[in-house]
């Protein structure tokens, strides 16, 4: 963990946290110029994270840990739908001024 300003602290990544991650498919995209590759790696990034909650929400026994687990993958949901909205060009906020 590294320490913010504010107060709070950050995780480090984890090596081994998300096996199915591919560094090589990370490094092309982080060199590629074009934002549908980039969004799209967003996405499937964000979808673990979404299935790792929801998978954490069967193995913990809290309720306000599960609703924590729960409500956590929606905000991700949300924020996925807006990087695919992106995408799509689906909200006028997205599509060039012309």
């Amino acid at each position: 963990m590294v320490g913010r300003p504010g107060g709070g602290e950050r995780l480090t990544p984890t090596a081994g946290l998300y096996p199915d991650r591919h560094p090589e498919s990370d490094m092309q995209t982080e060199q590629s110029s074009d934002p549908r590759q980039h969004t799209q790696h967003m996405r499937r990034r964000l979808q673990e994270d979404i299935d790792h909650l929801r998978q954490d929400v069967e193995r913990v026994d809290e309720p306000q840990l599960k609703a924590m687990f729960e409500t956590s993958a929606e905000v991700l949901e949300g924020l996925s739908k807006a990087f695919e909205d992106y995408e799509r060009k689906n909200e006028a906020a997205w599509r060039a001024s012309r």
